[in-house]
């Protein structure tokens, strides 16, 4: 409250893994540098993207990991408030809302803009001038609200006061000081001091010594065992057995070690260590903010001799029947796995309402699982009926326990990293082999000991996604029998040259490709995190893109590390466009030398060859919105279309009102295909002939390009589909294809329709440029198609068929109606284009044109193999689309051309 009054009355006088870590890569036996040049170690790194797509399986999704989601949310809140600097006036500040938040990045809304989000505005914690609310009153700096929404109210004060009351204003000690930026994750650093839960007493804690913190996986080790580390346990900071220093007691428990470590150390060893890490804890505390994401524990409703049945914790294979043996309290009870030999083994689990492994009885019987009778079961089949009539208990009732049935996404084959049972340091490369409600059954593909698939629960801490050990820097243990590259032996001594990019992934020297460097000054949770990126699919999707494709595509990516949610990206889009290679060969092209970036290397997929191209992905977060508008801009289509923004209904850049050719002519960095008149440049004398391709089989990657000459356009800018072969082609020559047999093209484009009307190609359907307008008189025309003929018999044409349709023979007229056009095509709108098709006899794909966007200056350049390929027809549907085509350009040609 004084500090929201010391507000208002300064409103009424103005009105980051550390440097000693090895920088070994995650996945893999870890990056082994030699400086021997004579050394041939050889290790296998593992590759998920390959191995995925060897076995066919896919990855579990990011968002089934819901303690690893938590991980990556930042230390600051949306809704928090605080104190930043005016852009337009620095010296000034205004309160301002968090809208969102990726690790040290905030999304930051200037109070009084209300739900107007087009001034909102991306800064870095760590450099940007941001203070709690109050700063400005304590050190006497102006508080005024920006210029464009300075008229807005009357009386600014009384407005924040009514915005404040309520609100929560961003912690002071993460905005300065040493713990400024940082999200809890980052807050937890090596001997960090913490109060471990025994596993068997609630009431009884001891301290642990933080020794490695791989992205919130914790490493702990009990104080005064310091010289060893047989007892070290690995928990996630999440987990409700760990509290603060001091936790213990406030709430009057036990600080005593547990019993199995007890008599390594006499009393007074124990004290003495005690107390010197109560105080080491009282000088370096751990900030309160790493504990902010505890789940508090319910009340349970067990009492002691109820049945139910439970995952075996000390060996995670079976499912038995157990016993609730002991109640704590109203939060922890004890559960024991029975055993009815006359001297049974006891294992007992200390349990909560909401542990993971405790399930109500005919549980395994309802879900098709083998339940494990109990040690010294006399009978041959199990029956729980008889069981329970056995032992005189009742069953724990269902209200006991959690919702049994949440799978969160997870499904039979999908890949993601898990914790090893019987070694809890290893991460192995794992597979569901089977979900039953909200448990999977796991099986360790790289285990070093062979091991049957072991049970976990949908919400374990000891799983995690695809990519996490690489994201934080930690040794993924492989499948046996992986997809593996035999590694390049590299000297440290000098730097390696990179070649071109031009030059195909495959064709590289392994002794020359680059080694990528990984991140020495932060985390996973820092500076290398990417925020959410959003598919926005309204958005104008350019002249690369199938619009239903990227409809198709997820909403967002991420957030995570900024190379593998980029990647991904990247990815997708790819995958969206109408000639993935296409899109590939750009990508190459997107680069900016101020840029923190890491190569990588992505594959498209086009007519059942494999392009792989390496492309330039940024690594730090506040690169990556302009990254991401540098690839838009590459590719022709809306700013927006995947950032970190999200656009709801209607776009900033306003893209939506243009259609496809407009939007590419205004905004984008390629100029409209416009052919020359006929009558200009076009000499063939003087030699600017633009040859034809001929029909090829593919030898090599390198080839030099032969064309064929056009009978009439031969020095025609070209259609769209010369432009977009021609960048398959190049796509060839600038990667590397992994083609398998060679593929025939046959590209000629027949001229003959633009001078007989009712011409109907044999080969192709003709493509015009809609601004060839002006054309020569006729007799020019076939003066220059006789001077054209003698090309057709070349060598160049070898291998194309013999009849050919020329332009002086005689065609008959055909029987169909002409075409009459109310308005020049080159102004319809998709709407008029769709209306046109709806009038066919091609109506039912109007709703393509729809959706890509086609309008009629698309329509005109429309060909046959395009509308194959981008519609996805067959050959029938698409020579029937195609000769309406062909009835709009001829009528265009007698309409409107003169």
């Amino acid at each position: 409250m004084e500090t929201r009054a010391s507000f208002i009355a300064s409103m009424r006088e103005t009105q980051q893994l550390s440097p000693e870590q090895d920088p070994s890569p995650a996945n893999g036996d870890g990056e082994h540098f030699d400086s021997d040049e004579g050394s041939s170690i050889e290790d296998a790194d593992f590759n998920w993207d390959e191995f995925l797509e060897e076995t066919g399986a896919s990855a579990a999704p990011h968002t089934s990991f819901k303690h690893v989601e938590i991980s990556l949310q930042s230390s600051f809140q949306p809704g928090m408030k605080l104190e930043v600097a005016n852009k337009g006036s620095p010296d000034t500040y205004w309160v301002a809302t968090i809208i969102t938040t990726c690790g040290q990045l905030l999304l930051l809304r200037y109070c009084g803009y209300g739900d107007d989000r087009r001034a909102d505005f991306w800064c870095d914690v760590m450099t940007a001038d941001l203070h709690p609310v109050g700063w400005c009153t304590q050190n006497n700096k102006v508080l005024m609200p920006p210029e464009a929404i300075k008229e807005k109210y009357m009386d600014w004060t009384e407005f924040l006061i009514q915005d404040l009351t309520g609100a929560r204003t961003a912690p002071a000690n993460l905005l300065e000081g040493p713990l400024r930026g940082k999200n809890p994750v980052d807050l937890i650093t090596v001997d960090s001091l913490i109060e471990l839960q025994d596993s068997q007493n609630p009431f009884q804690y001891w301290i642990v010594s933080v020794v490695e913190n791989v992205g919130g996986r914790l490493r702990l080790r009990y104080v005064g065992l310091e010289e060893t580390e047989s007892y070290d346990q690995w928990l996630f900071y999440l987990d409700c057995r760990l509290r603060p220093v001091g936790w213990c007691q406030e709430n009057k428990y036990r600080m005593d070690p547990p019993a199995d470590i007890y008599s390594l150390k006499t009393i007074t060893e124990w004290k003495c260590a005690l107390e010197k890490s109560l105080n080491d804890a009282a000088n370096f505390p751990l900030p309160m903010e790493v504990f902010k994401d505890h789940a508090d524990l319910r009340n349970h409703f067990f009492t002691v001799g109820m049945k139910l049945e439970a995952v075996n914790m000390r060996e995670p294979f079976h499912i038995c029947p157990a016993s609730v043996t002991k109640v704590f309290n109203n939060h922890y009870l004890q559960v024991t796995i029975d055993d009815l030999r006359p001297e049974p083994s006891k294992i007992s689990m200390l349990c909560h309402a909401d542990s993971l492994g405790i399930l109500p009885i005919q549980w395994c019987l309802k879900n098709g699982v083998n339940l494990t009778p109990p040690k010294g079961y006399s009978g041959q089949d199990f029956d729980w009926a008889d069981y329970q009539k056995q032992c005189g208990a009742e069953a724990a009732p269902h209200l006991c326990f959690r919702n049994t049935s949440f799978s969160r996404g997870f499904t039979k084959n999908m890949k993601l990293e898990a914790v090893n049972p019987r070694n809890p340091a290893e991460i192995c490369v794992a597979s569901i082999t089977s979900v039953k409600g909200r448990l999977m059954w796991l099986h360790l593909e790289g285990s070093q000991m062979p091991s049957p698939e072991y049970i976990v629960d949908v919400e374990s801490m000891d799983i995690f996604p695809v990519g996490w050990c690489e994201a934080n820097a930690y040794n993924l243990t492989p499948p046996h029998k992986a997809v593996l590259r035999r590694k390049r032996r590299i000297a440290v001594v000098q730097p390696e040259k990179q070649l071109p990019s031009t030059v195909p992934v495959e064709k590289i020297p392994h002794d020359l490709c680059p080694v990528p460097q990984l991140d020495t000054t932060g985390t996973i949770n820092g500076r290398y995190c990417c925020p959410q990126l959003y598919i926005n699919h309204r958005c104008f999707s350019g002249p690369y893109l199938n619009k239903g494709r990227i409809a198709e595509l997820p909403q967002s990516v991420g957030p995570g590390k900024c190379v593998l949610v980029l990647k991904e990206v990247l990815s997708m889009v790819i995958n969206a466009a109408y000639k993935p290679g296409s899109v590939l060969r750009e990508l190459q092209l997107v680069e900016d030398p101020q840029w923190n970036f890491q190569e990588e290397t992505l594959k498209a997929k086009y007519r059942g060859k494999t392009y792989r191209a390496t492309v330039k992905i940024v690594r730090t977060s506040d690169q990556v919105a302009d990254f991401c508008r540098r690839v838009c801009a590459k590719l022709e289509c809306c700013p927006n279309l995947f950032s970190p923004v999200l656009v709801a209904e209607v776009c900033p850049e306003n893209c939506s009102i243009h259609t496809k050719t407009k939007y590419t002519y205004y905004y984008g960095k390629r100029k409209k295909i416009i052919k020359p008149p006929i009558g200009e440049n076009n000499n063939m004398k003087g030699g600017h002939v633009k040859p034809a391709r001929r029909r090829k089989r593919r030898k090599s990657i390198f080839v030099q390009k032969k064309r064929r000459s056009s009978a009439v356009d031969s020095n025609a800018a070209g259609s769209a589909e010369e432009s977009e072969e021609d960048e398959a082609d190049a796509m060839e020559d600038e990667t590397g294809s992994e083609e398998t047999s060679s593929e025939l093209r046959d590209d000629q484009t027949d001229t003959s329709s633009a001078e007989v009307p009712s011409a109907r190609p044999r080969r192709a359907v003709t493509l015009r440029a809609s601004a060839e307008l002006d054309r020569p008189p006729a007799p020019e025309r076939a003066r220059r198609s006789r001077r054209a003929q003698p090309h057709c018999g070349s060598e160049a044409d070898k291998g194309a068929p013999a009849k050919e349709v020329s332009v002086c023979s005689e065609i008959k007229p055909e029987e169909e109606e002409k075409l009459v056009l109310d308005s020049n095509p080159l102004e319809w709108t998709v709407t008029d284009v769709v209306r046109f098709i709806k009038l066919t006899d091609c109506a039912p794909l109007a709703k393509i044109f729809q959706e890509q966007d086609i309008d009629g200056q698309a329509l005109l350049l429309l060909t046959l193999p395009t509308v194959q390929e981008c519609m996805e027809l067959k050959l029938g549907p698409a020579i029937k689309l195609c000769h309406q085509i062909e009835r709009v350009k001829v009528a265009f040609y007698a309409q409107y051309a003169n």
